[in-house]
C-alpha cells in the first residue's frame, strides 16, 4: 500500500527535511508564521483542548533576553536564526473548553477541574501540537531547530507566566551553510512494531 501524500511531499515534511542548527539571513514573515498555524491548528488533541501557546521572539531585545536562558551550545543558533518561538503548554487550558468542545462543555469542569490533571494534559497535547508545529514549518518550506537545552524556569519567568510551561524553543528560518549534522539511524519497522 502506498501513501495518499506525493513523494514529494513526503521528503519535504520527514525524509529529506533535516533540524537545522545554521540559518540564512532570509526573514521570517507573519503571513508564513499565519499559516503554519492554519494548518497545524487542525492537528488532534483530546477533547480538542489546544493547548500549545507560542510566543514569537522578533525584537533584538527580546532575542537578548531569550539567548542568556538557553545552553551554551545552543545560544549561538538562536542569536542569529531569523525567527525563534517560545513554544509552550498552557495549564489553564480548560476555560477554552466550551468554546472548542462544545458538543461536551461540562468537561471543562468534570475532567479537568484540578490543576495537576490539567497540567499533565496541556504537557501532552501541547508536545502534540509541537510535533504538529515542526511539521508546519517543514509544509512552509522552512527549516526548524527544536531544542530542549535552556533554563525552563529561566524562560517561564522571562516571557510566560505561571499558568503557562516552556517545552522547546524551535529556530526557524530557511537552513544556513552546513545547516545539518549527517542524519542519524532510525529504529526499523520491526523493532518498533508489535502485533498481538
Amino acid at each position: 500500500m502506498t501513501l495518499a501524500l506525493d513523494s514529494a511531499a513526503q521528503d519535504l515534511l520527514f525524509r529529506e527535511a533535516r533540524t537545522a542548527n545554521t540559518f540564512t539571513d532570509e526573514p521570517v514573515t507573519e503571513e508564513q508564521v499565519q499559516a503554519i498555524y492554519d494548518l497545524v491548528k487542525f492537528g488532534p488533541t483530546a477533547f480538542n483542548q489546544s493547548p500549545l501557546r507560542v510566543v514569537l521572539v522578533r525584537s533584538d531585545e527580546a532575542r537578548e533576553r531569550l539567548v542568556k536562558h538557553m545552553a551554551e551550545g545552543n545560544q549561538p543558533k538562536t542569536a542569529t536564526a531569523p525567527l525563534v518561538a517560545i513554544l509552550a503548554a498552557d495549564n489553564e487550558f480548560h476555560e477554552e473548553l466550551p468554546t472548542l468542545f462544545p458538543h461536551f462543555p461540562q468537561a471543562k469542569d468534570m475532567f479537568f477541574a484540578e490543576r495537576p490533571v490539567r497540567e499533565q494534559a496541556a504537557a501532552l497535547n501541547a508536545a502534540l501540537q509541537a510535533a504538529y508545529f515542526i511539521v508546519g514549518v517543514r509544509a512552509a518550506g522552512l527549516a526548524a531547530g527544536p531544542m530542549t537545552g535552556f533554563d525552563f524556569a529561566g524562560v517561564q519567568k522571562e516571557f510566560l507566566d505561571g499558568d503557562h510551561t516552556p517545552l522547546m524553543i524551535v529556530n526557524i528560518g530557511k537552513p544556513g551553510e552546513d545547516a545539518s549534522f549527517p542524519r542519524s539511524p532510525r529504529l526499523s519497522y520491526d523493532e518498533v512494531v508489535t502485533t498481538v
